[in-house]
């Protein structure tokens, strides 16, 4: 049987589970990159646009290009209208289609775990970014707890459920990071930790939107279902719900940046 890898090809889905809680990490990316106006930008593993659009939206960019390997997540971003001013095509985050120092900003968001090569990947950011550019990333905490599927994880293990991981969940720790930026010769390498939260208005909101939009939900829709009737009703017991229902709970998120050499 073949190892299944974790696709994401359904814009929609994507935008309600992990579109939404990339955004919220994402304008805390933003405020701690603090970049000035009309730079030229490429968001690598733009999926389906969720962090391009905070791009125009707050930082008044002269250019933006999107690279995706999914043309389906490419023709959601495309259709979003504040993205409008972007450029997305399909292409490889470690054989980037472009020129040597092209841009003044490149930007991973929720991508580095998801590339085969990671210490490639940032050296193809780095290439592509000219003197003095930005070249940053944020990745959830893959290894210390902090994906928004944690509750679910964490319940699967316990009920002897592998959930499927991204190929280099390893590159999400923060030493990893550091080490990548300085290997990719950056100068002024720094890291932070970002912390998000997010309420749901039901349980029943939180588990539909999280096996629609995520990882997890193949898995899960390939339990028996007494299992996944047990599983739904440990998370629930992990999510504590406040009287109205809602359900909040939080996220982490490492996140790096650092310069190219003048």
């Amino acid at each position: 049987m073949a190892e299944q890898q974790i696709r994401f090809d359904d814009g929609a889905a994507y935008e309600r589970m992990m579109g939404i809680w990339s955004q919220l990490a994402g304008n805390i990316f933003l405020d701690w990159l603090a970049p000035r106006s009309g730079l030229r930008w490429i968001d690598i593993g733009c999926g389906n646009g969720a962090f391009t659009e905070l791009l125009v939206k707050r930082c008044a960019p002269a250019e933006v290009q999107g690279i995706d390997p999914s043309e389906a997540q490419l023709a959601f971003a495309r259709a979003r209208p504040p993205t409008r001013v972007a450029k997305f095509s399909q292409g490889d985050a470690v054989a980037l289609p472009f020129s040597e120092a092209m841009f003044d900003a490149a930007v991973m968001a929720l991508v580095l775990f998801f590339v085969p090569d990671p210490a490639k990947g940032v050296a193809e950011m780095t290439r592509v970014v000219c003197p003095g550019g930005t070249v940053a990333a944020y990745v959830w905490d893959m290894l210390g707890g902090g994906v928004p599927l944690e509750p679910i994880q964490v319940e699967m293990r316990a009920m002897g459920v592998t959930p499927l991981l991204p190929p280099r969940s390893d590159a999400s720790r923060m030493e990893a990071l550091r080490n990548l930026w300085r290997g990719a010769g950056l100068d002024v390498v720094e890291t932070r930790e970002i912390s998000v939260q997010r309420t749901f208005e039901t349980f029943d909101n939180f588990w539909t939107t999280t096996l629609l939009g995520s990882s997890v939900g193949p898995t899960i829709a390939a339990m028996a279902p007494r299992d996944v009737e047990l599983l739904k009703t440990r998370v629930r017991a992990r999510l504590s719900a406040d009287a109205a229902g809602h359900i909040t709970y939080r996220a982490r998120a490492n996140a790096v940046k650092g310069r190219v050499p003048n």
